[in-house]
């Protein structure tokens, strides 16, 4: 027989690269699907482990796990370059899954490159746009009715082009890839920052931009920067109070929201089979508050539990076969290490404003104190696609139980979201959320809601300060309830559930005592919950559509006068010139993550039309030159205005402009309209001390250019009334700076080095004026 190598030259020639995944012709002897909802795509192992062969030969080293599942699915691992942190890698993703509220600008553009079908499985989950306001099943009616025209399009679209689709209802989409599509060693990229989330499962699962959705979807090798490894090896084993979120909210205090930044996580030690597998997903998730690239585990016992218990037992036992190339060799090197005593570690809560200000729940009442954050808390809220496992569910009814069995409720309100539809049926079934409903909560649609600001909150009204505690992953300023007085604080859910019931940081459930309705004290005893279901999970409704075999008669309509979807242009090419006399639209004072450049809330319904969302660019951002929100010197008629009104006088006007940031500028979410909006306003460059990964790449992806200080103490020489010109870019190159002439209105000049980290392919997608424009060239 031909070697494998040969027969996929060969079905690339017959069939088209770009029309079909070669797993899906090729199939290995085993024959394992990848999913249920896929039969005819295969788990291709030994393709895997043939890469790792070749490349273990080439670099003649022991391979972290990392390193296996990524060097693995190298698109040419017998010449591909490969040094950690520097080289780029041109890799073969498994699939790709996107939410719906960034899959409406993927599938846009996915439609403006002309291809018939998707070369990889994709599927679409809606879990975005359902609005927590009174309960599960209500929003959910209210959520289908006024977002029908978004979830047609993006019905249509996933059958035009061989997309599953989710319906709304169905569950967080990281919750739904690992109950059907994660399994240990598969590279998936997701259109949301918290795709790591599959890691928990073993795999490689990385959060992207919609472009680099769209690449991947068209059969184009996908581009990475050949990521360094952070070890964290756990000893000991969880008990009492202590739960897999407190292993993540720890790293995030050691490593901060960008000391993971180029990185994957991995966790190795003896300490990992203590974790449960959603528990293990949990940290992988929220890793995304480092900055990580991802993080993943070794493939154990564990996951092959669940796999079993999700009805993939044949994944598992193919796993078993494979088992050495799903862990990390002996001896491996990471670039970086750290050691985490699980038996050691105490119940953590981390905020506010910020993921990585980490404190022991032990402390954070007398720290609150001292700085003045209220300690009464106004609302607790579990779930979010980082914490809403049926073991979550389990272990907070176990602290609902207690302060029931003695008269007492939540004195805070309380809220609950369930991470799927299996996950909701399977705890109706089994009275969890009768419980969690007893004690004084709301269960809310099996959806994101609050935790992506997608909460209609009328408890405060906006300005009011107070505090909320979560188990999300994030909490940025005004992030849930869009109210920047709102303090939130992120720890596991059982915490969160017995704080609801104390109305207070002060409370430590591991040694402070409640008071119960007979006027008696008692204590809190460590929940205790089984991770998986005794019975089989209840799958719920039925919530997913196939594409259909033949697409050829399904049209996709967009209407010229919505209001919610607009068919993209294509963006300007470069006019070969160097960027003359570049305004500053906004110094950018402080933190700025994605979710100050383009916020979520009541703007997620604009989402798949990039003009009218283009209206909240940058508005939470803060402008050095008056301390204030939204509010930037126009520099034609020195008034002063809105950031949006003002880039759209700047753009109306032929006035090109630059953004000057911050620190890890970025950070958040992997939403590309943070990348779309300035460049589709006007904006030619982002100036910055450093960026966070996904935001870099969306913006290289529209034709920006992401530089920064080569020198950061410059950031101090710009001021927003001065004017740029960079220069060289007629001389374009990976590694070579680029210079820029600051022009201060004294007349006088400065000239500084710009750093940049674009490669060759990078550099294309800028001359060509998007990836997208670059990729239609290269059609013709």
């Amino acid at each position: 027989m031909a070697p494998y190598s040969l027969l996929v030259t060969r079905l690339q020639k017959a069939l088209g690269v770009r029309q079909y995944h070669v797993a899906s012709v090729l199939c290995q002897q085993a024959k394992v699907a990848m999913s249920h909802f896929e039969p005819n795509e295969y788990i291709h192992y030994d393709l895997l482990e043939k890469n790792i062969n070749i490349v273990r030969k080439r670099l003649n080293r022991p391979l972290t796990l990392s390193e296996k599942i990524v060097y693995g699915h190298l698109d040419d691992p017998a010449s591909q370059e490969i040094e950690r942190g520097k080289t780029y890698l041109r890799l073969r993703p498994d699939r790709v899954a996107m939410q719906d509220a960034t899959a409406q600008m993927a599938m846009l553009q996915f439609i403006s490159s002309g291809l018939p079908k998707v070369a990889v499985p994709s599927t679409i989950h809606c879990d975005h746009l359902i609005e927590a306001q009174l309960g599960g099943e209500k929003d959910l009616r209210r959520a289908k009715d006024i977002n029908q025209e978004v979830y047609n399009f993006l019905a249509t679209a996933g059958a035009k082009y061989g997309v599953g689709f989710w319906r709304p209802g169905s569950g967080i989409i990281h919750q739904i890839i690992l109950e059907n599509y994660a399994y240990p060693g598969v590279l998936l990229i997701g259109t949301d920052s918290h795709t790591p989330n599959g890691g928990g499962l073993g795999g490689i699962c990385i959060g992207v931009g919609g472009a680099d959705a769209v690449d991947v979807m068209a059969g184009i090798p996908w581009e990475l920067k050949c990521p360094k490894v952070i070890g964290v090896k756990l000893t000991g084993s969880l008990s009492g109070w202590t739960s897999p979120k407190d292993v993540i909210l720890k790293v995030a205090g050691i490593l901060t929201v960008k000391g993971g930044t180029g990185a994957i996580v991995e966790y190795h030690g003896p300490g990992v089979d203590s974790i449960s597998c959603t528990g293990m997903a949990t940290i992988c998730n929220m890793g995304a508050e480092i900055g990580a690239t991802t993080s993943v585990f070794p493939y154990n016992h564990r996951m092959k539990k669940y796999l079993s218990k999700t009805g993939r037992a044949d994944i598992a036992n193919l796993a078993d076969e494979f088992k050495d190339h799903l862990v990390p060799d002996p001896g491996c090197h990471y670039d970086q290490l750290i050691e985490i005593n699980l038996s050691e570690l105490k119940p953590h809560i981390n905020g506010p404003f910020t993921p990585d200000l980490a404190h022991p729940v032990a402390e954070v009442g007398r720290v609150a104190e001292k700085e003045g954050w209220p300690v009464d808390i106004r609302v607790g809220l579990i779930g979010s696609c980082t914490n809403s496992s049926y073991e979550d569910m389990g272990r907070s009814a176990a602290v609902a139980k207690q302060a029931l069995a003695h008269g007492l409720k939540c004195k805070s309100q309380f809220t609950i979201t369930p991470g799927s539809e299996q996950i909701r049926a399977t705890i109706e079934r089994d009275g969890y959320a009768q419980v969690l409903r007893d004690v004084g909560g709301i269960v809310l649609a099996n959806a994101c809601g609050p935790c992506i600001g997608q909460w209609d909150r009328k408890d405060i009204k906006k300005g009011e300060k107070n505090t909320i505690v979560t188990s999300y992953n994030r909490n940025f300023t005004g992030r849930n309830d869009a109210n920047p007085e709102t303090h939130a604080f992120v720890t596991s859910p059982e915490i969160v559930t017995a704080l609801a019931i104390a109305g207070t940081l002060k409370f430590n459930p591991e040694t402070d005592y409640l008071t119960g309705k007979d006027g008696k004290k008692f204590k809190l005893e460590a929940p205790d919950a089984d991770e998986l279901p005794k019975a089989e999970f209840d799958p719920g409704q039925d919530t997913y559509q196939h594409p259909p075999t033949d697409s050829s008669g399904q049209h996709v309509d967009v209407s010229p006068t919505s209001q919610r979807l607009q068919l993209l242009e294509p963006f300007d090419k470069w006019d070969g010139k160097d960027l003359e006399d570049l305004q500053i639209l906004i110094k950018v004072k402080g933190k700025c993550t994605t979710d100050h450049i383009s916020a979520a809330g009541p703007w997620l319904k604009f989402r798949g039309h990039l003009d009218n969302i283009s209206n909240n660019l940058l508005i939470g951002a803060i402008n050095i030159e008056n301390g204030k929100a939204n509010s930037v010197r126009n520099a034609v008629t020195q008034e002063f205005g809105p950031v949006p009104d003002t880039a759209r006088y700047y753009k109306k006007h032929g006035i090109r402009w630059v953004v000057i940031g911050d620190e890890n500028y970025g950070e958040g979410s992997s939403r590309e309209h943070a990348a779309l909006e300035p460049r589709h306003l006007g904006g030619r460059a982002i100036i910055t001390k450093s960026f966070a990964r996904i935001h870099e790449t969306n913006l290289k992806k529209q034709g920006l250019l992401p530089l920064t200080f080569a020198d950061p103490a410059d950031y101090n020489k710009i001021h927003p009334v001065d004017k740029l010109t960079i220069q060289g870019l007629k001389d374009f190159t990976p590694g070579k700076p680029l210079k820029c002439i600051i022009k201060h209105p004294n007349g006088t000049q400065e000239t500084i080095l710009l750093n940049h980290t674009f490669n060759e392919t990078q550099i294309e997608w800028f001359r060509a004026g998007s990836a997208l424009n670059r990729m239609k060239e290269l059609q013709k």
